[in-house]
């Protein structure tokens, strides 16, 4: 089969066409992906920034395609446990250590693969799983978002974020944003958020808390620094839900104001079978459309990683095979 092989750390991405077809074990099946979206954690994994690497391996943890002839999507999310609250010790994500999505086929245990949305194309299908997952557990599992419920996200553009976007603002939320793209922001809008700040302003805090107010629900995937300026947006009790950590540590965090305003900070990551397929079907009711910043084809793979490097993406960057 053809599929797409990072060999080593450092080296670029080969596109090889007598790469051994998968075997399946009991319990597995063979999906023909038709198309697979890019996530951060292939470009981590592509620069060595990922712990556990093992290679050569096929990346992707998205896909979407057919199995025995029926439109399909595989959940990432991989041996949680037995515990809903966390992820067990074995748990792993699809595409590293085990062979993903970049290829025209993969192997998979069975009750990793559900039907696909019948209102979404491949491309939409495929950029919907760990996004959505990820999304639907920060938001409804953890921060536990509730109808009329005012609801801040940062770093608008990326996968994770429009996703809970679009689930906040279907159980009718107010939602605001913010990025360091003007364009973005205003495309935020034109989708339905409320409105959105620069965070490359200083006073990009003082700025949400002037015009919109305190919130009750925040999702942020940054951290660092501008992490400091979040509890003191958020109104009492409000919750405010972490699912990645790009900007690096936390400095100038004042306790103070989490406990007198009773703000609960709760970290989260993926999630399990029962709330993937909740996603899925809230999903398929309100007819959500994953955002596709652009498809392109699989042998072509490496300029795509280059985009989603620039940051410049807004939603998911998608590889075909059709």
């Amino acid at each position: 089969m053809n599929a797409l092989v990072l060999p080593a750390i450092g080296q670029p991405l080969a596109w090889q066409n007598n790469y051994p077809d998968p075997v399946p074990v009991r319990g597995e099946v063979v999906v023909e992906v038709k198309a697979a979206a890019l996530n951060s954690r292939d470009v981590w994994i592509s620069k060595g920034q990922y712990a556990g690497i093992k290679l050569p391996c096929i990346l992707g943890s998205d896909g979407a395609g057919l199995l025995d002839s029926r439109p399909v999507l595989l959940n990432p999310s991989m041996k949680w446990g037995k515990n809903a609250r966390f992820q067990g010790p074995e748990y792993e994500i699809l595409g590293m250590p085990r062979n993903g999505t970049f290829a025209e086929q993969v192997a998979v245990p069975r009750r990793q693969v559900y039907a696909m949305p019948e209102h979404l194309s491949f491309e939409q299908a495929a950029a919907l799983p760990l996004a959505g997952l990820t999304a639907w557990r920060t938001l409804v599992t953890r921060c536990r978002i509730r109808a009329g419920e005012k609801v801040f996200i940062t770093g608008i553009g990326g996968g994770v974020a429009l996703m809970a976007m679009q689930i906040a603002l279907a159980m009718r939320a107010t939602v605001w944003v913010s990025s360091g793209s003007v364009e973005k922001i205003n495309r935020a809008i034109n989708l339905g958020a409320a409105g959105g700040v620069n965070y490359k302003d200083p006073d990009w805090a003082k700025q949400l808390k002037s015009i919109a107010g305190g919130f009750d629900v925040v999702v942020d995937s940054g951290g660092g620094d501008g992490f400091a300026n979040l509890p003191g947006i958020c109104n009492p009790g409000a919750r405010i839900g972490m699912y990645g950590g790009t900007a690096g540590k936390i400095n100038g965090l004042s306790p103070q104001i989490l406990f007198w305003k009773q703000i609960s900070i709760l970290g989260s990551t993926m999630g399990h079978s029962g709330e993937f397929g909740a996603m899925l079907r809230f999903v398929a009711q309100h007819r959500i459309l994953p955002l596709v910043d652009g498809a392109r084809p699989m042998s072509e793979a490496q300029r795509a990683f280059d985009w989603m490097d620039s940051g410049a993406q807004f939603g998911k960057v998608v590889l075909t095979l059709q």
